[in-house]
């Protein structure tokens, strides 16, 4: 690991850069929209522009980079997304910040694309599972950092959204003056959602479902902590709770999930999370709610990468790639549709349905795992593929790079078994 962070230190550094602004954005929109006056419901259309944004982001980027390569694409996004993150104060509308959160997805996406594209050039056969992690742990602790900074000052000022935009811009420094030349940038061609129901019919409706549930967590957190009253300080622990519980459940969970059949491993974190978001609302104390969010957010993210490793399981080695794009489209098309829901529960049932939201939806992939359980067989754990850590807001670049990793262990496993 060490090695990997010396050789990739830059990258790293700005990729932290750029989480802590994003994850500060999300946040602190949620809580200024509730200062202006704006109710969930509108808030929530908001909170959908971004998943918009970043799902059509992630199909269109690639062709964005292939015309006038990773430099340009890099520097003319970032620069487009420091200006929208200045424009936030300048007026509080929710048009103009609807539109402004579709760009902002829009432009991350194709920001995430480049960098992880440069990262996974910079890695080599024995360090792509450590720079995995290494930008995994890097993600999660730039959401976290930035829940601190949000209590740095007003968020009903300039301050901090003035803040973001530095960050932000800052962060292409290291990156741009560091990498490598741009690397040759190719994807695979994405596999149908038909065939991707033939393959893993589990796969597609848990990442559709997830998508749903991640957008409710990571897009209207902060939603919630306001219509229930929450301090901005305790906003700022509960939603850094949620990106926390994800970083430390994501490695016992996959080594897990490499040692028994997955889809009851599925239905076991499914149950999990749908204990503690329906339990939630059992006490006002603030510490419990700390524990259901860090539980919720550990026992979700895991569930990502469980549905693509599960998924690859019934692939060769050479269609994984391209059944990962199919994936991470269902996984947006659901995100784009839980903000709107929650949204409307906030407003016509209180801040007591968001955790019944996300219980709900979890209660249905515990169901449909245990379904999937008894229309076939498992797989013998010997031959199901290796579990590769990744986030929701890992783009197609950082699934494939995943999935050369998995393969990769797959292929020494192989190799060490014919030995």
């Amino acid at each position: 690991m060490l090695f990997v962070v010396k050789n990739s230190w830059a990258l790293l550094l700005g990729m932290l850069l750029l989480m802590l602004g994003n994850g500060l954005q999300g946040t602190l929109l949620g809580i200024r929209g509730a200062i202006e006056g704006m109710s969930p419901q509108i808030m929530s259309w908001v909170m959908t522009g971004y998943f918009v944004g970043f799902l059509f982001g992630s199909q269109l980027a690639p062709n964005m980079i292939r015309r006038v390569g990773h430099v340009r694409v890099f520097a003319a996004l970032g620069s487009l997304v420091s200006a929208c993150l200045i424009l936030y104060a300048a007026w509080a509308n929710p048009y103009f910040w609807f539109l402004l959160r579709v760009i902002v997805g829009f432009c991350f996406s194709g920001i995430y694309v480049v960098a992880e594209s440069w990262l996974n050039d910079s890695s080599t056969n024995e360090t792509r599972g450590q720079t995995l992690s290494a930008y995994l742990i890097v993600q999660m602790m730039g959401i976290v950092l930035a829940q601190g900074v949000l209590n740095f000052a007003d968020p009903s000022g300039y301050t901090l959204f003035i803040v973001i935009s530095v960050v932000v811009s800052l962060s292409f420094a290291p990156i741009l003056l560091s990498v490598s030349p741009a690397p040759q940038f190719q994807t695979s061609k994405r596999m149908t959602l038909i065939e991707l129901w033939h393959i893993s019919p589990l796969g597609v409706v848990g990442q559709f479902f997830l998508g749903a549930v991640f957008a409710a967590l990571f897009g209207m957190a902060s939603v919630y902590g306001t219509e229930r009253g929450l301090s901005v300080k305790d906003i700022s622990l509960f939603v850094a709770a949620i990106y926390f519980g994800g970083m430390i459940l994501q490695y016992p969970i996959g080594w897990i999930s490499d040692r028994m059949d997955r889809r009851f491993l599925i239905f076991i974190v499914c149950i999990i999370g749908m204990f503690f978001s329906f339990t939630a609302n059992l006490s006002n104390n603030f510490n419990w709610l700390l524990i259901v969010a860090f539980m919720i957010g550990g026992v979700s993210n895991p569930l990502y990468s469980l549905y693509i490793a599960y998924t690859n399981d019934y692939l060769e080695h050479e269609d994984m790639a391209s059944a990962s794009g199919g994936l991470i489209f269902l996984t947006g098309v659901g995100a784009i549709f839980g903000p709107i829901i929650v949204g409307w529960l906030l407003g016509t049932y209180g801040a007591d349905s968001y955790f019944h939201f996300i219980g709900g939806l979890l209660t249905i992939m515990a169901g449909y795992a245990l379904y999937r359980m008894t229309q076939t067989s498992s797989i013998a754990v010997e031959d199901t593929s290796a579990y590769a850590p990744v986030t929701p807001a890992s783009t197609p670049i950082a699934i494939e790079f995943a999935q050369e990793y998995a393969i990769e262990m797959a292929l020494e496993e192989e190799e060490g078994a014919i030995e």
